[in-house]
């Protein structure tokens, strides 16, 4: 039984905490700079409770994890005040280690699921890559056997790499949801059923999966149609920013096609 603690209560944590909870790693306080939001985590777990700020000196716990946003992560280091031979990590795809210098622990890791994770879409654990950092080999192997507790895809990666793997993330998975967004409005705009489209979008994403996206691209760009190319470009004339979005993308496929 490895007591831990989470830093942040959003869209990660609403998911990670309760996982870990089952496992042997109890999650015993919870904070967040809004206490209605830690209260609400607090409640999916077994014996949690909320804590009002980040001094943990008398804490039990032996893994603190900050699962903030990016952009905040070097502010709750400078600020957290850890027991001794704590371990703590971040769970950002983005910020490397280095970020935590400020916590003052000698022990400190990285601990990044890749996933989408919103609070009303169950996660199964089971399916999620894990990937573990840290220049402390114990802490390496205890956050190794931690992620193992929930997942049976661990992988070992350094800062630079998981910057990479976060990019390419960000491709798959934000940017292609936010295409399906821009299809979504188009078809509404022009008194059209989005669900339609909606076996064309699974049959696109199982179709890349299956035999690779280079094979499975198809379309006006990468047959080089430039004739249609100029249909939807006129189509969209009345939204400069869609149809400068695009031609971009058509072009980057045709360039791409021709390698």
């Amino acid at each position: 039984m490895i007591r831990t603690t989470f830093i942040g209560a959003g869209n990660l944590a609403w998911h990670l905490a309760p996982a870990l909870d089952n496992v042997g790693y109890p999650v015993r306080e919870v904070y967040s700079q809004n206490p209605k939001h830690a209260a609400a985590l607090v409640g999916r777990l077994y014996e949690a409770h909320v804590n009002i700020s980040l001094d943990f000196s008398a804490s039990a716990s032996k893994v603190f994890v900050i699962c903030v946003s990016d952009d905040a992560i070097q502010e709750v280091a400078q600020k957290i005040i850890l027991p001794d031979n704590a371990i703590v990590v971040h769970t950002s795809g983005s910020q490397p280690l280095s970020v935590l210098d400020d916590s003052g622990s000698q022990n400190m890791g990285v601990f990044y699921p890749l996933q989408t994770f919103t609070k009303a879409k169950k996660v199964d654990f089971k399916n999620v890559p894990i990937f573990v950092e840290s220049e402390n080999a114990d802490v390496e192997k205890a956050l190794v056997k931690m992620a193992k507790a929930i997942s049976g895809n661990v992988k070992k990666i350094n800062s630079e790499g998981r910057k990479a793997l976060h990019i390419a993330a960000v491709f798959a998975s934000n940017f292609s949801n936010h295409m399906l967004h821009i299809a979504k409005e188009i078809a509404q705009q022009n008194d059209l059923d989005y669900n339609v489209l909606k076996p064309l979008i699974a049959e696109t994403l199982n179709k890349s999966l299956e035999i690779g996206p280079e094979k499975a691209q198809t379309g006006p760009a990468v047959r080089g149609d430039f004739e249609i190319l100029e249909r939807h470009m006129e189509f969209l004339k009345e939204n400069p920013e869609l149809a400068e979005i695009y031609r971009l993308i058509s072009q980057h496929i045709i360039d791409s096609s021709g390698e």
